[in-house]
């Protein structure tokens, strides 16, 4: 299958890494309205398990896969960030959350040369810094750090578990399936906490903010495997970093939250780090399945 070109791939990138910052702007929304953060985490699973398990390949045929024990690590890992995500923009500005939740990718560079042997570049390695002080720029870390903060944290560092295991099972499964197994496990891990949190059947407010939780993700990661079938990801996994820029500009349009000095510097060093990696791509061998979705 031919590539698209590199304009189009960064237009879907963009509408992709958008509609997922939409979908977790609509879970702040919930979560400042007080529904519990497990719930619209198990919502989004559920609903987008609903929609796309059939469209990416899950059929009775292959159910029997989602018992490996390896898929439910990974799943749990993904769920586990979910909801520390959730967790942390109950009280964080969205731009802030997303900017530390960008360690991930640095957590799964480690944990993959660790882990599985992957190469070590120097040129990745120095951009991989350059990104860890931008998030140290973001997070600000002292005595006075939000627990927010905290939860940001810990799903990025989940989060890179979760891009880790991914490239590990990636040449045992398509990452159709991958992302299919996540949603499926990932909304029966959930269901006993999201049955005891479901909020008030009258408030159609709320359950709008849902859907568009769900579906908004739900379209979001779908695109980016549509992207990631195509697109190599020494291409596709910088442009993820739009995400920073979608994530500032709507928390300033929807919760008029604009970081402060500091913290915008420190979102703009991720970014350009982000960047850095995709002037680079061509002299670095990306493994598959770092640009995989990320909530």
């Amino acid at each position: 299958m031919q590539s698209p070109a590199p304009l189009t791939v960064f237009a879907l990138v963009a509408v992709a890494t958008t509609a997922i910052v939409c979908g977790d702007t609509a879970g702040k929304l919930l979560t400042q309205a007080g529904v519990q953060p497990l719930f619209v985490a198990w919502s989004r699973f559920a609903l987008a398990a609903a929609v796309l398990a059939w469209p990416l390949g899950l059929r009775r045929a292959n159910l029997r896969s989602l018992l490996d024990w390896r898929l439910i690590l990974r799943a749990v890992l993904i769920v586990a960030s979910i909801a520390s995500i959730l967790s942390a923009l109950q009280t964080e500005p969205i731009a802030n959350v997303f900017g530390v939740f960008f360690i991930g990718p640095m957590v799964a560079y480690a944990l993959s040369a660790l882990l599985l042997g992957e190469r070590v570049s120097w040129l990745r390695t120095a951009m991989l810094v350059l990104g860890f002080a931008g998030v140290l720029m973001v997070v600000q870390p002292g005595a006075d750090m939000g627990r927010g903060m905290v939860f940001a944290l810990m799903a990025g560092v989940f989060y890179g578990a979760y891009l880790t295991a991914t490239r590990w099972l990636a040449p045992f499964h398509p990452s159709p399936f991958l992302l299919a197994s996540q949603l499926v496990i990932g909304a029966v891990l959930l269901l006993p906490a999201g049955l005891s949190a479901i909020p008030s059947a009258g408030d159609w407010q709320v359950w709008t903010l849902v859907i568009v939780s769900s579906l908004a993700s739900a379209f979001g990661n779908y695109l980016l495997v549509v992207v990631n079938r195509t697109t190599p990801a020494t291409v596709s996994a910088p442009l993820i970093y739009f995400q920073l820029i979608a994530a500032t500009v709507i928390g300033f349009l929807v919760f008029g939250d604009w970081p402060d000095p500091v913290a915008l510097l420190g979102l703009a060093v991720i970014f350009a780090s982000g960047l850095g990696g995709l002037v680079l791509a061509p002299r670095l061998k990306t493994p598959a399945g770092s640009a995989d979705p990320a909530t």
